[in-house]
């Protein structure tokens, strides 16, 4: 992809695909992918500093005999969520009318 994620949009994607379903670092990083190339060692540090911002919470189920670590969104998640997709769709607007020529 030749433009740059911001901070921001990568905490909102991650939000957005950890509200769907409590699940694991792997598949968040998966997911993720499907829409931008992000690392394994980019994603992580974002999973963390959400869930330190109480954003994101985890708890630990048996997976083959081993424990996985899943998160799950917290209601100020979904709250900043929320907000991140009120401002995606302004943000959105205003590029699609530079870049499109879409008047709306």
């Amino acid at each position: 992809m030749v433009f740059t994620t911001g901070a921001a949009l990568l905490d909102a994607i991650v939000l957005s695909v950890v509200s769907l379903e409590g699940t694991y670092g792997y598949k968040i990083t998966q997911d993720v992918r499907n829409v931008m190339d992000v690392s394994e060692s980019t994603l992580y540090p974002v999973l963390r500093r959400l869930q330190k911002d109480g954003y994101l919470e985890t708890y630990d189920m048996e997976f083959q005999g081993r424990n996985r670590r899943y998160y799950r969104i917290t209601s100020n998640g979904v709250i900043l969520l929320d907000k991140y997709r009120a401002e995606w769709i302004s943000y959105k607007k205003n590029i699609d009318k530079i870049l499109l020529g879409n008047e709306e």
